[in-house]
C-alpha cells in the first residue's frame, strides 16, 4: 500500500488600495495601502487555504467561503484557515509542512515574517518550523512591481493519519 502523502499548491492575488488595512499572514502590516477583497484579503492565508484544500481534494477556498456570501464579508482569514484545518482533520489529514512566497514590491515584510509564522502556527496548531514564508519583489515588473497588487504562492504537504 502506498503512503498517503499529498501535495497541494495555492496561488492568489489581491489589488492594493489606499486607506485599507493590510492583513498578511494573520497580522496587520503597517502601510499606506492594503489588500482589497471580500474578506480581510489576507493573500498569504488564502493561498495556504487553497493549497491545503487542494492537497486533500476538497476543492478551493471560493467553494467553501464564497465571496457572494455576506457571512464572509470582512471576515478575519484566520477563521477561514482554522476551518480548513478542521476540514482536513475530519478527512484524517495532518499538515506536514508549508512553503510560501509573498510577491510584494513594498512594504518590505522580512522583519515581520517571524510574527506571521508564529500567528499561523497558533491558528493551525503546527510547529512554527513547519511553516516557511519567503518574500520577493518582481523587480518593478507587472502589477506587483507597479505596486498595484500583491500575489502569493504556497505549496503544502499533508499526510493521512491512520486511526486505531
Amino acid at each position: 500500500m502506498k503512503p498517503n502523502i499529498r501535495v497541494g499548491y495555492g496561488y492568489d492575488v489581491h489589488q492594493l488600495a489606499p486607506g485599507v488595512d493590510f492583513w498578511l499572514g494573520g497580522i496587520k502590516v503597517p502601510h499606506t495601502h492594503g489588500a482589497f477583497g471580500h474578506s480581510d484579503a489576507d493573500v498569504l492565508i488564502h493561498v495556504i487555504c487553497d493549497a491545503l484544500l487542494g492537497a486533500a481534494n476538497l476543492r478551493d477556498i471560493g467553494f467553501h467561503f464564497s465571496d457572494k456570501d455576506p457571512r464572509y464579508k470582512g471576515i478575519d482569514s484566520k477563521i477561514l484557515l482554522r476551518e480548513v484545518v478542521d476540514l482536513l482533520a475530519v478527512k484524517g489529514y495532518q499538515i506536514g509542512n508549508i512553503d510560501s512566497t509573498v510577491c510584494l514590491q513594498e512594504p518590505k515584510i522580512g522583519p515581520l515574517i517571524d510574527k506571521m509564522k508564529e500567528t499561523l502556527s497558533e491558528v493551525m496548531e503546527v510547529d512554527v518550523n513547519d511553516i516557511a514564508i519567503k518574500a520577493t519583489t518582481t523587480e518593478t515588473l507587472g502589477f506587483v512591481g507597479k505596486k498595484e497588487g500583491v500575489a502569493a504562492h504556497a505549496v503544502v504537504l499533508i499526510y493521512h493519519v491512520e486511526r486505531s
